[in-house]
């Protein structure tokens, strides 16, 4: 989006592409309930020292020892033994760009997409745990402003940019990011005036399952979210509760449990700026969204899902939800951008000064 301030993105590749199994990385976080809570157990960001100041939005969490982050000044880091130590394996010559999107495929292979406009939006991709980067896509349009990217596999994925001529854009890859290539604009709802996406977490183009996907956008008269069931060939769109008639406002990050049940959480971006119904859910795939009853009470930029739960991080806080999006309870009060669990259960969350932290949980 325009407006971008010092919003960054940051994706996970393997959060919400299915239903989370119950062995969890943390003891507990499996079977983690409301009850739970209220007895006593204590639930806590443990930061982990990554020595860079840079603003870090992207986070590809991939077991409970390898993470990948990425941020501002050209930024990628990586850690394989669970945050005790990380590597800077930024590419070269990229301190200028601002790698707010970055997606794992395992311990050695990543790809991170810098925002901006015209060649700005660029990705890269590792195959050797980032030692080396090649470039496999830099933006030619310069009306065009990348956002987020998102895979429904290993190999299949998308990325979307601000509207062009009317239209969100979208670009597809079928070899894991390694070429990619423009789609027709044909099926594309017109977007708003004003409208765009939020660089803000990597989690503005969601996926779940082979060939469903969503897009979050703002800026406009109204929050909406469009969703495709073909890989991004045709879409639809809806209008949620979220705060919008600003640049500054509108669904900021998505997460899909099933191609049915979704959560959507935004609000205004600005310090100290009121965002009543930052918190949306659907049941229906993202055809109508319901404001949430008790929503986060500020902000968020980014949301994850566990089996029973889902947690929204901000710059103010971080809530947890027990009823898939329609009550909140905040559970931390220290800035993040994103947040991410995997298939391990072993969730991390990343934001600003070169802050990450996994999720913890203590027993009485």
């Amino acid at each position: 989006m325009r407006l971008r301030i010092a919003i960054t993105a940051v994706a996970a590749a393997c959060a919400l592409t299915a239903p989370l199994p119950a062995q969890a990385d943390t003891p507990g976080l499996g079977d983690l309930t409301e009850a739970r809570l209220t007895g006593g157990d204590l639930l806590r960001w443990d930061l982990r020292s990554t020595g860079v100041t840079a603003r870090l939005r992207g986070l590809a969490p991939v077991s409970r020892n390898v993470v990948w982050a990425s941020g501002s000044a050209g930024t990628v880091l990586r850690t394989a033994d669970a945050g005790r130590t990380w590597q800077n394996v930024s590419p070269p010559g990229a301190g200028a760009l601002q790698f707010r999107d970055i997606e794992a495929f395992g311990p050695d292979s990543a790809v991170a997409l810098s925002i901006g406009e015209g060649t700005d939006s660029r990705v890269y991709r590792t195959d050797d745990a980032g030692r080396t980067w090649a470039e496999t896509f830099r933006n030619d349009e310069p009306r065009a402003f990348y956002d987020c990217m998102a895979f429904f596999d290993r190999r299949h994925g998308l990325a979307m940019s601000d509207p062009v001529d009317g239209r969100f854009r979208i670009l597809s890859t079928s070899d894991g990011g390694r070429t990619w290539a423009v789609l027709p604009s044909a099926g594309m709802p017109d977007a708003l005036p004003g409208e765009a996406g939020f660089a803000a977490s990597g989690q503005c183009l969601v996926t779940s399952g082979a060939r469903d996907v969503w897009l979050a956008g703002g800026g406009a008269e109204r929050a909406r979210v469009f969703h495709s069931r073909d890989r991004g060939r045709t879409w639809t769109v809806a209008d949620t509760p979220i705060p919008a008639g600003d640049p500054a406002r509108g669904v900021f990050a998505l997460a899909f449990r099933t191609p049915l049940q979704g959560i959507a959480v935004g609000g205004d971006f600005r310090d100290g700026q009121p965002s009543p119904n930052a918190g949306a859910y659907s049941g229906d795939g993202g055809a109508t969204w319901r404001p949430a009853r008790t929503p986060p009470p500020a902000y968020r930029s980014g949301v994850t899902l566990l089996p029973l739960a889902a947690i929204a991080v901000g710059p103010t806080g971080s809530d947890i939800s027990f009823t898939g999006g329609r009550t909140w309870h905040t559970f931390d009060t220290g800035s993040f951008d994103t947040v991410s669990c995997t298939r391990d259960l072993s969730c991390w969350a990343a934001g600003e000064q070169g802050r990450v932290a996994r999720l913890t949980l203590t027993h009485p």
